[in-house]
């Protein structure tokens, strides 16, 4: 004899995240997807101007990017919401050059600061503290990235219009890329 939740159409567990919250964190999968899109472009460029250092960190990062999305996706699902595969627009193809690569990444990386904090906020006011709790791990991640990109810009204004100094920030880059990061 089958279970009545067997037959038929199957009972649903309730749902433990609100609409609110699930509609935020699905758009933060598509911040997070778009990130990882970005990234992506940008190791392209710079493979193809030579950097391979920097390429292998920027396509290291693009991979991170995509499994903070799929951290939140999994996270949306086991908490009765439904994660969203999100369409993404087509990154440019082209960087004007190393430094405003570097100028992008942090200005992306204050941005998604911005709206993980919103979405802590938005937690708190829905006393949702599950959510709350989980998104901890990003507001710390995105601590690390912001200060990876600030040091970053860092090397690469003290390095100026050396290319003896990009070099070896490249060189160096390619070295560290191999370690796990987020």
């Amino acid at each position: 004899m089958f279970h009545p939740a067997i037959r038929g159409k199957p009972q649903t567990a309730r749902k433990m995240v609100s609409k609110k919250v699930e509609n935020a964190l699905n758009a933060q999968v598509e911040k997070e997807a778009m990130s990882s899109q970005v990234y992506l472009a940008m190791a392209s460029w710079a493979e193809v101007q030579g950097l391979e250092g920097v390429a292998a960190f920027l396509y290291q990062h693009s991979d991170e990017e995509r499994m903070h999305a799929l951290k939140l996706m999994k996270y949306i699902n086991e908490r009765g919401g439904h994660a969203v595969v999100p369409a993404l627009t087509k990154p440019p193809k082209d960087m004007k050059g190393i430094m405003d690569v570097f100028k992008s990444i942090l200005q992306q990386e204050v941005e998604v600061t911005g709206e993980i904090n919103g979405i802590v906020d938005l937690c708190l006011k829905e006393k949702d503290y599950t959510t709350h709790n989980f998104l901890q791990w990003y507001v710390a991640e995105q601590i690390e990235e912001e200060r990876l990109a600030r040091t970053m810009l860092d090397k690469l204004n003290l390095i100026g219009g050396d290319k003896g100094g990009l070099y070896l920030f490249d060189r160096d880059l390619l070295s560290g890329a191999s370690q796990p990061h987020g």
